[in-house]
């Protein structure tokens, strides 16, 4: 892959939410990578809760696992190549590979990084159409370059998200655009719904999201009908939540409520998050769950400002197996 660099002069708002410009056509030449300017106040999470981690997942004891809404206001992450002195930067690989390095304040490679979520890089990547979604963890060589087999699978504009913590810093995550060449269509984003459906599992989203307030959202999972009360850990939760805004792609990874073996978290059906939309818009949500020792990724189309547009968390019922999610009842 030949990753060629391009610097442009735009700066991505909240209020600047606009579509994918590349229809249907042909695109041809290398992968080409695309930035955005350095724009200040960009955050993909809420700071780091100081103090001891509780293990090697990340978590602080006193930390449910969520993202708090960010005091400060400011952008969702993901929208910036750099920020806080820290800046993407794409590296050369062999086709079939993709390679980027963290360089930091003083211009080096970042080596160093604290491990969230059981690992120390956690790589996104989402066509511009929201269309395709992959969720890798790339490998750290001495030179401070992260290594993985290419999660870009289909022709297409991509935007790759480095979500990571620089050891003695706060976490960040940084973005950049990959165009992948070949015939391309763009594909419209589906309608909203509130059942998914992946690899036989069927998953239920209930929750209100009103943007700008913090919301909770409930996923229910079930197999052949039958609720799952035995969903594996995967990287220290029982399921990770990406959503990407429609337009600027605009980022948020959110953590659920509780911890696997904290005596308090049911392992299933329901696995709860707490966050805040930053805006309205259309917003596709990317739920990783595992159970049986394999990851699926159930997806869902979100309308912020129609409150109709999933429905409210449904009462606990006989057929819940351990419960209600999250933080249990003492």
């Amino acid at each position: 892959m030949n990753t060629a660099t391009k610097l442009g002069g735009f700066a991505l708002g909240l209020a600047a939410v606009f579509g994918a410009a590349y229809g249907v056509g042909q695109v041809t030449g290398p992968v080409t990578t695309v930035v955005a300017d350095e724009h200040p106040g960009t955050v993909g999470h809420a700071p780091a809760v100081p103090g001891p981690e509780a293990d090697g997942s990340g978590h602080h004891p006193d930390d449910p696992g969520t993202d708090a809404p960010d005091p400060a206001g400011r952008q969702p992450g993901g929208l910036l190549v750099a920020d806080r002195g820290y800046t993407l930067v794409p590296v050369d690989a062999p086709p079939g590979e993709f390679a980027f390095r963290i360089t930091g304040p003083d211009g080096q490679s970042v080596t160093g990084y604290d491990v969230s979520h059981d690992k120390r890089m956690h790589l996104i990547v989402a066509r511009r159409d929201l269309s395709g979604f992959r969720h890798v963890h790339p490998e750290l060589a001495a030179d401070g370059t992260w290594r993985v087999a290419s999660p870009l699978d289909s022709p297409g504009v991509w935007r790759a998200f480095a979500d990571f913590t620089p050891t003695g810093a706060e976490p960040l995550t940084l973005g950049v655009d990959v165009t992948v060449p070949g015939q391309l269509t763009e594909r419209p984003l589906p309608a909203p719904a509130s059942s998914s459906t992946v690899d036989g599992y069927t998953v239920e989203l209930a929750g209100t999201p009103q943007p700008g307030r913090a919301s909770t959202l409930t996923l229910t999972v079930r197999r052949d009908g039958v609720p799952v009360t035995d969903l594996d850990p995967y990287l220290g939760a029982y399921g990770h939540l990406v959503a990407l805004r429609r337009g600027d792609l605009g980022y948020l990874h959110v953590h659920p409520e509780g911890v696997p073996g904290d005596g308090r978290t049911a392992a299933g059906p329901r696995v709860s998050f707490t966050t805040e939309f930053p805006s309205a818009g259309a917003y596709r949500l990317y739920l990783d769950f595992s159970h049986g020792g394999k990851v699926r990724t159930a997806e869902f189309t979100v309308h912020l400002g129609d409150p109709g547009s999933i429905p409210a968390p449904e009462a606990a019922g006989p057929d819940d197996g351990h419960g209600t999610p999250g933080h249990g009842h003492d």
